[in-house]
């Protein structure tokens, strides 16, 4: 499929989602051989609301963006109202999943009243601070797989969201899921109230930019993105989990960036051209953060 046409994505969005209800979508998917304009305008408040009913929230981002898809969403923790774009759409969610391996991982052995042996903390907090592959998989195969997934879509109350047989990067999940699973990891229903703080802590802690020194097979930096875009004085509060990963089969980047804080959860999801390299899809997580967070 033909990717290598810019498109132009202008998005008003004054839409607050409830987190359980469909979407409208001025615009069901991207078309990479058109420019397209997706305008969202909401009548009105929404009927419900994840927590309680909020009111319509209003949202302007403005991206330029040449790729296959772009999607983002921002939660307001404090209302249980979400904003954004191609909120129902899915895409691989990569290392961004790590995030919830990890959870799933020390919550279960909480639950069955085992401590985490030192080799398998140095692998959780590998597979978050380093995004560390080796480390991951060790904890999916523990997690049971398929099951891990499961459990995160019914934990978290996903609806997008997909199981990719024996292959936890290759999920499918859309914005509106991530920021359910940013909610899922900040409330503590994924790492469950002995580990919640300390998962958070090493999310916090991420390490390493998109510089080639810092990108290996199969472990990388990954301090990038979204948080580029969090103002000064709320950095250091700010949770994260980025994926990435460029496709010889589509020849595409698959990135998303999910960073949350106490007071929203916010994701951007999105595939482009390779050659475009990391940084490219790094600013435009932290394009997108700037603007909703201004």
């Amino acid at each position: 499929m033909a990717r290598r046409t810019p498109v132009t994505i202008a998005v008003v969005a004054a839409l607050a989602v409830a987190l359980g209800l469909l979407v409208p979508r001025a615009v069901a998917s991207q078309r990479a051989q058109r420019d397209m304009i997706a305008t969202w305008i909401a009548p009105g408040p929404p009927e419900l609301g994840f927590g309680s009913a909020g009111q319509a929230g209003v949202a302007a981002v403005s991206v330029n963006f040449a790729g296959d898809f772009l999607g983002w969403a921002m939660l307001d923790r404090t209302t249980g109202n979400a904003v954004g774009h191609n909120l129902e759409q899915t895409s691989s969610t990569e290392s961004m999943i790590k995030a919830w391996l990890v959870a799933d991982f020390l919550r279960r052995a909480a639950e069955n009243q085992v401590t985490p042996t030192p080799d398998e903390l140095d692998k959780a907090r590998e597979a978050i601070k380093w995004s560390d592959d080796n480390a991951a998989e060790d904890l999916y195969v523990a997690n049971g797989g398929n099951q891990s997934v499961q459990r995160m879509i019914s934990t978290c109350a996903m609806t997008d969201t997909t199981v990719y047989d024996n292959w936890w990067s290759r999920t499918q999940m859309s914005p509106l899921d991530a920021v359910r699973l940013g909610e899922c990891l900040m409330n503590g229903k994924a790492a469950g109230p002995v580990w919640t703080q300390w998962l958070l802590g090493e999310m916090r802690a991420v390490a390493g930019g998109t510089a080639p020194t810092e990108q290996q097979e199969t472990r990388g930096g990954g301090r990038w993105g979204i948080i580029d875009g969090v103002p000064a004085s709320e950095v250091d509060s700010v949770a994260i989990k980025n994926g990435w990963t460029a496709y010889g089969s589509d020849n595409n980047w698959h990135l998303n960036c999910l960073a949350v804080s106490d007071n929203w959860a916010m994701s951007v999801m999105m595939r482009y051209p390779s050659e475009k390299g990391l940084d490219y899809g790094a600013e435009i997580c932290a394009t997108v953060a700037r603007q909703l967070l201004a």
